[in-house]
């Protein structure tokens, strides 16, 4: 069964068929449905499938059920019949239907769904699942690092999920029988209580006992987590009033968020009698940032993570949903954060199997790409709630998984690893700018990331703001490289010392438009420059003079196969034969010094002194003219002499 229905399942005291609309008209298929009993649901419903009297509904209703009770070759067929249809899908059974089709290993039919409905998924999911599948089916995801999972001794027979740390115990849900305690029929179960118990050295846990610090409840109270910060537990409970369930006005009864200060008062934070609220988890070091999964109905798919501002717990915000990069078409729950990266668990179609374990970078609000944590921690089976903290001379985490071999339906499972789990990647990401002006950003534009061989490892394109991401597993050494057509490449090289601690790197890329850099002058196409006087009967390059030439320099820096031809006039006054050889020293005075500052000199066809011999005004020979209008014909040109075939 889908991992994340199970939990509403378990979790949205749904129990004893509680979840279901009143008044409204129902097959002997439909009330099965609504309590989850998945299987009973699908004789009914095929039965009036045999009849004719299914509706569409009913009939998304069954391909739900064969989903839920692992027939995906069914569910596979039942949705596609529904997409073809274009009706009642959405998202939420787009990822399904992926799921399906990839469990029953039809990949070509998966990628050409994929292909169809592209256009109607995010971006980043795009992004997210193209990343994600590379790393697997290269084995990428091997982090090498070496696991010592092992599985509790006390999970019982029955639902074992949520750790939490709590001081020098570890806290968790159970179902597991109570002689006391109430049951529920579609789990077999009691209803989920909090339970404590001594962590050993080797991880496993003794001395269990219900958790006494949170008020007593004959319904759920499930995933907990403990704020050193707030002193207080937050856990998630059963809507009640007067002691008894609390529905909304179609039947629902739902989860909310509760906050135990320990030995003080409690506080209902977040409730809404329609929607389930899971697995909080409170960020002593973000402001008070209180994280959560619920099923709000404008999410990306069934269950998205949010968070909420609080101040001292209490909530200060509405929720704000995570956003696309890291809620996906299928189901988000169980956000953990640890030193800086982003946890979380999620069935979305491109994972080994139910449920995986994920991890993302934060960086500031934004974050990474998440990444599969790989085998391991993940199975094909449902993997979630990872938690973990540092022990000794490494970490010491835990998680739920109903992989076989377990004790019982889920059971929690510990492990032992030398370092943080998660492939290492690094980000680059920032603007493309034009260097002569950084308030003016480049859209479109094309921006890489080579090997130290050439080799392509990711490539993107800038957005109408000029911004630009791209990650990459991990490398010692990359090439940066990002240009747009009529404009200059940029290329910069980063190695081991540049990227070594850092997994994101913020860096500003700046290329230069062909056309802000020439102009015409005297028919012909020169690069742009202020206009500069050598000093009187002088060669001699002044700071100006090169201030200015450095311009020609970045020019071929940039747009490395102009050819281009230096040109140097005087003025009138002098004799001509002098003039000539003045104004050819200039010039190579002129070549000599950009060939010195790194222009190839196969990039310099000419170099040529024109004396006075091009006058641009009537100062000619023998005329009075101010010194001004001499100064007009004392100039020198760097002409692209390849312009009109440059960009062909």
């Amino acid at each position: 069964m889908n991992k994340a229905n199970k939990i509403q399942l378990a979790l949205l005291a749904t129990l004893l068929g509680v979840v279901f609309c009143f008044g409204q008209k129902k097959s002997k298929g439909d009330n099965f449905f609504f309590q989850y009993k998945y299987q009973q649901a699908i004789t009914a419903y095929e039965s009036q499938m045999t009849e004719g009297t299914l509706s569409e509904q009913q009939f998304l209703n069954l391909a739900d059920s064969y989903f839920e009770t692992n027939n995906f070759e069914k569910a596979s067929e039942a949705y596609l019949e529904i997409f073809k249809k274009d009706t009642l899908m959405g998202g939420h059974h787009y990822n399904k239907m992926l799921q399906s089709i990839s469990k029953t290993s039809d990949t070509e039919r998966k990628n050409a769904f994929l292909a169809t409905m592209s256009a109607s998924f995010p971006k980043e999911l795009m992004e997210n699942m193209e990343f994600n599948q590379q790393l697997l089916e290269n084995n990428a995801a091997e982090s090498g690092l070496e696991y010592q999972i092992f599985n509790l001794t006390a999970n019982s027979p029955q639902t074992d999920f949520a750790p939490a740390f709590y001081k020098d115990q570890l806290l968790f849900t159970s179902g597991r029988f109570q002689e006391d305690g109430k049951r529920y029929e579609p789990g077999n179960e009691n209803y989920f209580n909090i339970y404590g118990a001594r962590l050993q050295p080797d991880g496993q846990i003794l001395d269990i006992q219900a958790f006494g610090e949170l008020p007593s409840s004959n319904f759920h109270k499930a995933t907990p987590y403990f704020s050193e910060d707030q002193e207080s537990i937050f856990y998630v409970l059963s809507n009640t009033q007067d002691g008894e369930l609390a529905f909304d006005p179609n039947g629902k009864n739902a989860l909310a968020i509760g906050k135990q200060d320990i030995g003080g008062s409690f506080q209902l934070l977040l409730k809404d009698l329609s929607t389930s609220f899971y697995y909080p988890f409170y960020d002593d070091e973000a402001s008070g940032k209180l994280y959560f999964s619920a099923n709000f109905e404008d999410g990306y798919g069934g269950t998205d993570i949010y968070y909420v501002y609080t101040n001292n717990g209490q909530v200060m915000s509405a929720p704000i949903n995570l956003g696309p990069r890291i809620n996906s078409s299928g189901n988000e729950i169980a956000p953990f954060i640890f030193e800086g990266s982003f946890y979380f668990a999620s069935d979305v179609f491109y994972g080994f199997g139910g449920m995986d374990v994920y991890k993302s970078n934060m960086e500031g609000e934004d974050f990474s790409i998440p990444i599969n944590l790989g085998k391991g921690i993940n199975s094909t089976e449902d993997d979630f709630g990872l938690i973990m903290r540092n022990e000794g001379e490494g970490l010491l985490g835990y998680f739920t998984s109903n992989r076989p071999g377990g004790k019982g339906k889920d059971d929690i499972y510990g492990f032992k690893v030398a370092e943080k789990p998660g492939l290492k990647t690094i980000t680059f990401k920032g603007k493309v700018v034009k260097p002569y002006d950084a308030s003016e950003v480049v859209d479109k534009a094309v921006i890489r990331l080579k090997d130290a061989s050439g080799e392509l490892l990711a490539e993107t394109y800038s957005d109408e703001e000029g911004n630009y991401r791209l990650e990459i597993p991990w490398v010692e050494e990359v090439v940066l490289e990002s240009t747009k057509d009529r404009y200059s490449k940029f290329t910069k090289r980063f190695t081991e010392s540049d990227l070594e601690g850092k997994e994101s790197l913020d860096f500003d890329i700046g290329i230069s438009l062909y056309d802000d850099l020439v102009e015409e002058k005297e028919g012909q196409m020169v690069v742009k420059m202020k206009k500069f006087l050598f000093g009187n009967n002088n060669t001699q390059l002044t700071p100006e003079i090169e201030s200015e030439l450095n311009k020609v320099v970045d020019f071929i820096k940039g747009f490395p196969s102009a050819q281009l031809r230096i040109e140097t006039y005087t003025d009138s006054r002098g004799g001509s034969s002098t003039n000539f050889r003045l104004t050819q020293s200039r010039s190579d005075a002129i070549k000599q010094y950009l060939i010195q500052q790194g222009v190839p000199s196969s990039n310099i066809l000419y170099s040529v002194g024109y004396g006075e011999d091009k006058i641009l005004n009537n100062c000619t020979n023998g005329v009075f003219c101010l010194e001004m209008l001499h100064q007009q014909n004392q100039r020198s040109l760097v002409v692209v002499l390849n312009d009109n075939i440059l960009f062909e």
